[in-house]
């Protein structure tokens, strides 16, 4: 599985830059299948607004953000809306983050949501 120190930076920095409600191990370093070959399979929960970046463009900046950490990732962005929707359908990447997912951060209740401009 990945290292705590690269776990606990790349949720740092998540955390910093784009201020998720989740965001959530998932794959094969979840499972504790993984190998020397494996990469690090994130699902990040948090509003996608209309008029902001698109999700595209958040999953970019996120790939960006997490770069230095030597460790391949592979990160999605779905809104709590669409988790909570997805998580019982299988063939959504929800369904298995949900199902066998490490939740690596959650936002605690008062915590403030603030969208990246």
């Amino acid at each position: 599985m990945v290292d705590e120190n690269t776990l606990r930076l790349a949720t740092q920095r998540l955390v910093a830059q784009f201020q998720p409600q989740r965001v959530i191990l998932f794959g094969s370093q979840a499972r504790g299948s993984s190998d020397a070959r494996s990469d690090m399979d994130l699902l990040v929960i948090r509003p996608i607004a209309s008029e902001g970046p698109s999700r595209r463009a958040l999953m970019v900046a996120m790939d960006r953000a997490l770069r230095g950490l030597d460790m391949a990732t592979d990160i999605i962005v779905l809104t709590a809306e669409e988790f909570e929707r997805d998580r019982h359908i299988p063939g959504t990447v929800a369904r298995p983050a949900w199902r066998e997912g490490l939740d690596i951060r959650r936002q605690t209740k008062g915590e403030r949501h603030h969208p990246l401009e």
